[in-house]
């Protein structure tokens, strides 16, 4: 297999039903509308959608990268409503995760997707914004955190800011009825054939091997950089002892929002609550 660093943007054939792709940037400043397939470092196509912000304005200002939940995609209604919110503060990229959408590969469940994040950024940056700030649901909460921590100060595929929402602190969590039909969707034959065809999501059959770095063991490696976490008091999947680990492990570097009657994720992400991170991104990224 041929690696390529991240970021690489590969030339597609457009397929009926699908938008145009375009090329990367290549360091000019844009400000239309772009579609792609990046090639992630392990040579992963990653279909990655950018979107200048609603106000027009400076182009050197905020871009968002939102990191999707397991199951999700850039062209889930759910996601494309939080890209929507958050082109009122700046400019957005969305993506799929290997294994959704339009993407190559299987799903990793979190592992080897932070090299797909690390492509959308990288891209992202192409775009001639200043300051970038990655925000992940769920799934996506974890890579977020993995990825800031992984990608220092002198990576093209660093982060200015963190939103993690709704993540895990931990692997292997079964402690509640959700996450253990998760793990019997991930870990089973007849649970991936469930995924591939019931929820559109195509999962790796091997195991970790290593093991990644854990959310809770990569906060710490985050400072300087911002960081926010937010978590409801009624997510189904992970309950309030995983944002508060999250939490004690960022110390005063991190901000933890705890949101009364919010359950999980992107579905449970309303617009009011889009605006307060969107204004939180425009306040702390650089």
């Amino acid at each position: 297999m041929s690696y390529r660093p991240s970021g690489h943007v590969a030339r597609s054939t457009p397929r009926p039903g699908n938008r145009p792709h375009s090329e990367t940037p290549r360091g000019a400043l844009r400000r239309m509308p772009a579609r792609t397939f990046l090639r992630s470092a392990d040579g992963v196509l990653i279909d990655a959608v950018y979107k200048p912000a609603a106000t027009g304005g400076d182009p050197s200002d905020l871009v968002f990268v939102v990191a999707h939940g397991f199951t999700a995609g850039a062209d889930e209604a759910h996601v494309l409503r939080i890209a929507r919110r958050f082109a009122r503060y700046g400019a957005v990229v969305t993506f799929s995760f290997r294994g959704h959408g339009a993407s190559g590969g299987r799903s990793t469940v979190g592992d080897r997707e932070v090299l797909d994040l690390a492509a959308a950024v990288a891209w992202a940056r192409g775009f001639g914004h200043a300051r970038l700030v990655t925000v992940g649901f769920s799934m996506g909460g974890s890579v977020v955190l993995r990825h800031a921590a992984l990608y220092g100060p002198d990576s093209t595929a660093r982060t200015d800011a963190v939103v993690s929402v709704s993540a895990p602190a931990r692997w292997y969590y079964r402690g509640t009825a959700p996450m253990r039909r998760l793990h019997w969707m991930v870990t089973r034959p007849e649970g991936r054939f469930v995924g591939r065809y019931g929820f559109r999501t195509r999962i790796h059959h091997l195991a970790w091997d290593p093991e990644p770095l854990s959310p809770v063991d990569a906060v710490p490696r985050i400072a300087p950089t911002p960081l926010l976490l937010v978590h409801g008091d009624r997510d189904g999947y992970f309950p309030l002892d995983h944002p508060r680990m999250l939490a004690r492990a960022a110390g005063d570097h991190g901000e933890l929002w705890l949101e009364p009657g919010m359950g999980h994720a992107e579905h449970a992400s309303d617009e009011a609550l889009l605006d307060r991170i969107g204004a939180w991104a425009v306040s702390k990224a650089g």
